[in-house]
């Protein structure tokens, strides 16, 4: 198991967590979603009391735990920044992945974006959600291809890096979509390597302990591998500053990092 501890770049990140939406404006409508979506919230806790226990001899396990509502597909992406360039590739970052997220004929949303502070050091995480499915996928990387601002930041991105690498995932059927949150946060984003064949019964078990996380508002998404590194589940968890400190670290330490 590897486990990181994240926080969002800048203000217009919103906490790491992302609308397509001008910045200014995602608090608002960060509260309007939870006046209007507590009572789905609650069903989606009561239905994890009884979920059925899924029979690995019937299906894939992509087909048997993914949310059968949806077709989104996540692309997780780890960027190893060199030391004396991270500065300067979260300001480009900051520049051009909002256009990104915001135009519309692009069907995909940056989820959230964070510098890891505990784990390993001088890290991108991106994580991106294709409304749509491997279609959308497809159709964002093309579009990227013809788009020069973008191939620009690419080359500028290329040499501020040491290593990349990417996961294309589902989410877990029992787990709330990721969603804006107020700040400020941090995340603690939680990596697992499963033995093969054993995801359905690590779903089973996590379809019922859910509930037991969900009281602080802290489970903001859980994802399992489809492609890159297979039997991969994260976990990524929202925890406010105030916590934070209570569990011992002091924000005069964490603010030493990142803005």
């Amino acid at each position: 198991m590897a486990a990181r501890v994240l926080r969002a770049r800048g203000a217009a990140w919103a906490g790491g967590l992302l609308q397509r939406a001008a910045p200014c404006s995602l608090l608002p409508r960060l509260r309007t979603w939870t006046s209007s979506s507590n009572r789905s919230r609650e069903d989606s806790w009561l239905k994890s009391l009884f979920v059925r226990k899924v029979d690995p001899r019937k299906d894939a396990h992509s087909n048997l735990l993914a949310k059968k509502e949806t077709s989104n597909l996540y692309k997780l992406q780890f960027h190893n920044v060199k030391p004396e360039c991270l500065e300067a590739y979260n300001k480009i970052c900051q520049e051009v992945l909002p256009k990104i997220h915001e135009d519309k004929h692009y069907p995909c949303t940056l989820v959230g974006t964070w510098n890891t502070w505990y784990g390993e050091q001088d890290q991108a995480v991106h994580l991106w959600r294709y409304e749509g499915g491997y279609p959308a996928l497809t159709e964002v990387m093309n579009k990227l291809r013809e788009n020069k601002e973008f191939l620009e930041f690419r080359k500028a991105r290329s040499d501020m890096l040491l290593s990349r690498k990417n996961q294309l995932l589902l989410e877990f059927s029992f787990w709330n979509e990721p969603v804006p949150r107020s700040g400020p946060n941090i995340y603690e984003l939680r990596s697992y390597q499963l033995r093969p064949g054993t995801m359905i019964e690590w779903g089973n078990y996590w379809a019922r302990a859910i509930r037991f996380r969900q009281d602080g508002n802290e489970a903001v998404g859980g994802f399992f591998s489809q492609i890159g590194q297979l039997y991969m589940v994260h976990h990524l968890w929202g925890i406010c500053f105030s916590l934070f400190e209570l569990l011992g670290f002091k924000s005069s330490l964490l603010s030493c990092t990142g803005k």
